[in-house]
């Protein structure tokens, strides 16, 4: 296709580019927009002809025409009359530059040169003819049943999704499905006495809604394939992600904000990207994260559409990975160690280098900070000992003394510093110390065993030997080494309150985080399950009835060890059972705080179950005393009159003419109908509150029921009701007299609110495996927030007579719809009005009841 910088092309030396613009429903603008581009190739100079273009009488589109040469059409006679149809050979022999051709997808009529016209698109296209064209989303072949699902209209008329994938350019053509339905109202798309028709059936909110969300997502997948075509034809390798799921490791510390910034960009590099914050707490020596500071960064990470998690793990590195794993992340984001240099030393690798040797096929950014290698910002209260300082610690005993002694005796050394034995012993003192903060006790006792003996022979008098001459010195040596094992001890006493204090911080950081879950509304047990699964690390988490025997877990196969099971009661007859690893003592103490939450939880659905079985009763309770208060007033009236009448009939002071006594006898009749069918609606109204309905669900045409409910309305003129297509719909699955009861309550309340000259539309369709009926007035409608309000009992919207009725009309008319297994909705008449839609199974046919 022809684009401005391209070097001009004479039909034919290459093939034709083919340029579509895609719409969701007929009527949003893409004719238009085929013409609007005609035009402006035109004027840019280039050749264009107008070959076949549907303007369907809607003027703005018609005046793009003006100017534009148009090819004549090809009139083609066929038994179904004729028509004008794309004429090929005319447009071959013209030889434009660009041809523009509406709707892609039509079949052509018999005698055409191809039966469809997307083949005579093709054949211009080899000509080297650049075509603009047209389709709708509903015409595309692989939607073509997914569209009849949602509309309940089939199509005939498809085209091939290959044949539109090729296309050099596709162009959305989208509109928000009010903005279509206000141009249908105005006239815009269709003749005026279609209007309703297409708004009540095709044009639907929810139809339009959920095509263009197919339009859309298809026109996504063909972006999606162009920018595969273009990594392969540029060289590029490797994978671009276009839909992530993000999990950040947050520690407490102060560079949690700059993570969690770092992983929100990476999430929403991609449509649909998900965002998780996890904090791993641990008993093993790196627990004391600030609460307050957690909290702020779970604020942050909430504000950015993520969400956030608390897990409980021995070992960070494979705690963060079993969690990623287990959410079906494709990327870990991970701060650069704060750990100083000193500390680096002793333990080469920390969490993020162990979990980028163990991510697979996860990508982990190691995301540097301002704290990243500065130290901690407070003392750690203690750390456990990792492998490496568990085999350094022995290592460093033996080497440690032994290096000091060689530095010890060079001559230059002791000359320069001229010590002493005390000074030498307080040297080896020192290394020991050292030792003992390295790798614990053992390695402290192994440090002085070897500094003793080697400060006995190489520097107590006689040097060379394992004899000492003097008293003091053989104290000394005693002294030095007391003194070693005693800071061992001490140290290696403080790493064990370290990991206790430590492991306490982690179980308050977890219950913190629990009690912080139940202050924000989580404690439904779905979610406190869901948040016991993940603390813990656990496969899954389920509440199950106490089983008094013993049950073993699930075997697991190839002879891999089956998964642990754990098992903690709840309340007295459930208990909860968790499918993972094997949980140590520990954390069991923390399980238990989770238990006491989830019986609660228990207890409180099982409060709530009760008092749902009471709600009807006080449901009812309250109907009775509405119901009470409404027909002292709402009877008297039908009541007074028929008194009255009968009273005035069997009066003997007054001599009544003929004509006064049928006024008489009407006015009593008129009463009494008035009064039954007040009872009738009352009767019926008990009976769906109790669930004592009686059905008798047969196949109902409703061509056979409108007339009757139609008949049952006196006050309702016919002038006043239009019917539509109620012919052409297949039967119901109803009721009779309630289906007609349920019709003439809807036309009644249509009818009383719209004004004079604009009668009320019944209009009937199908949907899939339902019949819609739609009963549309233009009257003042209602608001959308008291839409659900009119169908309670004794409501009255917008009346001011008290005297219309006991307002179940609404009311009753749902009940009795639902009662059959349909539906009853209101909706806004576009124009102004409201449109109440019924909607009732259809009836099996009789071919699906043979026999079985």
């Amino acid at each position: 296709m022809a684009q401005a910088g391209d070097p001009p092309d004479t039909p034919g030396t290459r093939p034709g580019r083919l340029k579509v613009y895609l719409g969701a429903a007929p009527g949003v603008g893409k004719t238009y927009r085929m013409l609007d581009e005609g035009w402006r190739r035109a004027l840019r100079g280039t050749d264009v002809v107008v070959a076949l273009a549907e303007c369907h009488h809607r003027p703005h589109t018609e005046e793009m025409l003006d100017g534009l040469e148009v090819v004549p059409r090809a009139r083609r006679a066929h038994p179904a009359g004729d028509s004008a149809e794309l004429d090929l050979d005319a447009v071959r022999a013209r030889r434009p530059e660009v041809a523009l051709i509406d709707e892609l997808a039509h079949t052509n009529a018999p005698g055409a040169a191809h039966p469809k016209r997307w083949q005579d698109v093709e054949e211009l296209l080899a000509a080297g003819i650049d075509v603009i064209t047209t389709v709708n989303i509903q015409h595309l072949e692989s939607l073509n049943d997914v569209v009849e699902k949602i509309t309940g209209v089939p199509q005939r008329e498809t085209v091939p999704d290959e044949v539109v994938r090729r296309a050099h350019q596709i162009e959305l053509v989208d509109m928000a499905p009010e903005a279509l339905r206000r141009r249908m109202a105005h006239g815009n798309i269709f003749a005026p006495e279609k209007i309703d028709a297409a708004l009540s059936h095709y044009f639907r909110v929810g139809n339009l809604t959920a095509l263009r969300e197919l339009a859309l997502l298809w026109v996504a997948e063909r972006v999606d394939e162009t920018l595969q075509r273009y990594r392969a034809e540029h060289g590029i390798g490797g994978v671009w992600e276009t839909r992530e799921r993000v999990v950040v490791a947050l520690t407490g510390g102060p560079e949690g904000e700059t993570l969690i910034r770092r992983a929100a960009r990476i999430a929403a590099r991609s449509s649909g990207g998900d965002l998780l914050a996890v904090h791993v707490a641990r008993s093993d020596g790196l627990a004391g994260a600030s609460p307050a500071a957690l909290a702020g960064q779970r604020r942050l990470v909430e504000s950015m559409g993520g969400s956030y998690h608390t897990v409980v793990g021995e070992h960070v590195p494979a705690a963060l990975l079993a969690f990623a794993r287990a959410e079906n992340a494709t990327q870990l984001v991970v701060g650069v160690s704060r750990r100083g240099r000193l500390r680096r030393l002793a333990d080469a690798r920390g969490v993020g280098e162990t979990v980028v040797g163990h991510s697979g096929d996860i990508d982990v950014h190691m995301v540097t900070h301002e704290r990243a290698g500065r130290g901690r910002s407070r003392p750690l209260p203690g750390s456990g000992l990792s492998p490496a300082r568990r085999l350094g610690g022995p290592v460093a005993g033996l080497l440690l003394p032994v290096l000091l002694t060689l530095l010890l005796r060079r001559q230059a050394v002791a000359d320069a510093l001229s010590l002493n034995l005390t000074s030498e012993a307080l040297l080896f003192l020192a290394a020991v110390v050292g030792v003992a903060c390295i790798g614990g006790v053992v390695s402290a006792l192994l440090a002085s065993v070897t500094a003793s003996l080697l400060l006995n022979y190489y520097f107590i008098p006689p040097a060379g030997r394992f004899t000492i001459a003097e008293a003091n010195n053989v104290l000394a040596l005693l002294v030095f080494a007391l003194v070693a094992v005693t800071v061992a001890a001490v140290v290696d006493r403080s790493l064990r309150l370290g990991r206790s204090a430590a492991h306490a911080t982690a179980e308050a950081e977890t219950l913190s985080s629990l009690a912080g879950g139940i202050l924000r509304g989580e404690q439904a047990v779905p979610v406190l399950l869901e948040r016991t699964r993940q603390t813990f690390g656990m496969d899954s988490a389920e509440l199950r009835p106490r089983e008094r025997e013993p049950v073993h877990g699930p075997a697991a196969a190839d002879g891999a060890p089956a998964p642990a099971v754990t098992r903690v009661p709840i309340g007295e007859d459930d208990e909860l059972v968790l499918h993972g690893r094997a949980l140590p003592a520990t954390e069991r103490r923390v399980l238990t705080a989770f238990a006491a939450h989830l019986t609660a939880a228990v207890e409180r659905a099982r409060l709530a179950e009760a008092a749902a079985e009471i709600e009807p009763v006080r449901a009812a309770d309250r109907m009775r005393t509405a119901l009470l208060a409404a027909v002292s007033h709402d009877l008297r009236t039908p009541l007074a009159g028929g008194w009255a009448a009968i009273s005035s009939l069997r009066s003997r002071d007054v001599d009544f003419s003929a004509e006064d006594k049928e006024e008489l006898l009407a006015t009593a009749e008129e009463s009494m109908i008035k009064l039954s069918r007040l009872v009738d609606n009352l009767l019926d109204m008990s009976r769906i509150q109790a669930g004592a309905l009686t059905l008798h669900l047969q196949p109902t045409a409703l061509a056979e029921v409108l007339p009757q409910a139609l008949d049952s309305l006196p006050d309702t003129p016919a002038s006043g009701v239009r019917v539509q297509d109620v012919e052409a719909v297949p039967c119901v699955l109803a009721d009779p007299p309630l289906l007609e009861r349920v019709v003439a309550n809807l036309v009644a309340n249509a009818t009383r609110h719209s004004p004079a000259g604009r009668p009320v539309t019944v209009a009937a369709s199908t949907l899939a495996a339902r019949v819609e009926l739609r009963i549309v007035d233009r009257g003042p409608g209602i608001r959308p927030a008291d839409r659900e309000r009119a169908f309670a009992p004794f409501q009255r919207l917008g009346d001011t007579d008290n005297t219309t009725g006991l307002g179940l009309g609404l009311a009753l008319s749902r009940g009795l719809t639902e009662a059959m297994g349909g539906t009853l909705v209101p909706e806004e008449t576009p124009g102004g009005g409201l449109t109440m839609v019924l909607s009732l199974p259809a009836a099996p046919s009789p071919a699906a009841d043979g026999p079985v």
